[in-house]
């Protein structure tokens, strides 16, 4: 029906259900399994109240929520007055995004959030205790529990970085013993790779823009080839990590440039309020302005930025070499919205329920077809003028082909030629090898022609 989750108590029972419409969501309790669901709080979809755990008495809750406040934060829920009666943790400048509860202690642990990588505010000595250990034993990098045992003392843990996939480790908590299971990549050498260095600037409005730059080993980073590489979603976010495409392009000579541009999760809900109706606008601004701050810091040269993004990012590279078509040497669209119409009217059967969502966050194709007409690439293609190439899958459920099939067609007809790779068996992004093979080879073929690095592959 309209439940989207459900939640068990520590006796497992089934005592807590959301609902939802697609745009209001109710939470739902019932004193034991023989009783009715009852109402205890409805919010729409700007708010959020994410239950996690029931307390160690089974009476009421914690959860993330961001009611009545801007950033999300760890909270007490009482589920018979349907208000927040304890703040645990709050972060003045990021969203919590996830509390570990310990079954076998039956009390919350730990509170993460991103900042420019995780960070965790702890609940609990003994665990705060074990991450210091295993950071002291395995060095700087980030550190994920991905399994344990009932007794949560003999646990998985997965290590990783910018620079790594990482490895896998055996830790018992209680003698300390820390055993190295497998690398993940041992083929990719870590001194071979790029660093991605956390950067933030300031856009025309004011907000600060937080992002990351990977520039390629060995070179001076100054008056680089860049790649930009905005991120899809677009409601989600870049974050600290190994990203295999950038460490392409990195080894290929270009300095890669991601920003969390507003929309971007984590920042609070400001934040991400502020890209409602923005889609090639006030969103597009922030990408703009971090080209202009790359160049103005030395580091891009102005005649050779390229960009690149799949899904909302390549959205946003049509919109780039549209509406700043002397921004940006030449583009790569991969799986890319081209027409704010068919986009919404191809809205896949599993997002049905959150089509009124989107008509308030991106806008509605009858009450504001001005506006999306305004921000549509397709219907403005006489202003492009860099190079196009772009990749699409034939069986795309979320944009479909005929996103990228207009914008080749209105350019082709403009008698411009646009390199057009489109895969009979793939969807929403390349899974296939053959075919990742194939975008990849192409891509490094297509910015070493337009923007080239002069610089053959180095060591990966």
């Amino acid at each position: 029906g309209n439940i989207s989750s459900w939640m068990t108590d520590h006796e497992g029972k089934i005592r807590l259900a959301v609902a939802t419409d697609g745009v209001n969501h109710t939470l739902l309790t019932r004193a034991n399994e023989s009783s009715e669901f009852t109402k205890v709080i409805t919010t729409d979809f700007k708010e959020d109240l994410t239950p996690i755990a029931f307390t160690p008495d089974n009476k009421n809750i914690y959860a993330v929520s961001n009611l009545g406040r801007d950033k999300s934060a760890a909270v007490v829920f009482d589920l018979k007055t349907g208000k927040e009666t304890e703040v645990l943790y709050e972060n003045p400048d990021y969203d919590i995004s996830y509390l570990f509860y310990s079954d076998a202690q039956n009390q919350l642990i730990s509170a993460s959030y991103t900042s420019w990588k995780r960070e965790r505010k702890f609940f609990d000595k003994k665990w705060e205790e074990d991450f210091n250990y295993l950071n002291d034993q395995i060095g700087e990098y980030e550190l994920a529990m991905t399994s344990m045992n009932e007794k949560e003392d003999k646990v998985i843990v997965r290590t990783y970085s910018d620079r790594t996939l990482g490895e896998y480790y055996y830790f018992d908590r209680n003698s300390k013993e820390l055993e190295k299971l497998c690398e993940v990549s041992p083929w990719l050498k870590e001194e071979n790779m790029a660093d991605m260095t956390p950067i933030e600037y300031e856009s025309r409005d004011g907000l600060t823009i937080n992002g990351y730059l990977t520039l390629p080993k060995g070179r001076d980073p100054k008056n680089l080839p860049v790649v930009i590489n905005p991120h899809g979603g677009p409601w989600a976010r870049d974050s600290w990590g190994f990203n295999p495409q950038v460490q392409f392009l990195a080894n290929r000579g270009y300095a890669v440039l991601q920003m969390n541009f507003r929309g971007s999760t984590g920042y609070g809900r400001e934040f991400w309020e502020k890209s409602f109706k923005q889609w090639g606008k006030t969103m597009q601004d922030d990408i703009t302005d971090g080209v202009n701050w790359l160049v103005d810091q030395g580091i891009a040269d102005k005649d050779r930025v390229a960009i690149y993004g799949g899904s909302y990012g390549g959205y946003a590279t049509l919109a780039g070499v549209t509406f700043t078509p002397d921004l940006y040497a030449c583009a790569i669209d991969y799986v890319g919205v081209s027409n704010m119409f068919t986009f919404m009217n191809t809205i896949p059967p599993y997002w049905e329920q959150y089509r009124a969502m989107f008509y308030e966050m991106v806008g509605d194709p009858k009450k504001d077809s001005l506006a999306l007409r305004e921000v549509s690439p397709v219907y403005h293609v006489d202003k492009i003028k860099a190079p196009l190439f772009v990749a699409q899958g034939r069986n795309d459920p979320r944009v479909n082909v005929a996103e990228s099939d207009q914008i080749v067609e209105a350019l082709n007809k403009r008698g411009i030629d646009v390199e057009y790779m489109v895969k009979d068996n793939e969807g929403h992004g390349f899974r296939n090898e053959e075919n990742k093979y194939e975008f990849y080879g192409a891509m490094e073929k297509f910015l070493n022609k337009h923007i080239g690095s002069g610089m053959e592959a180095g060591p990966m």
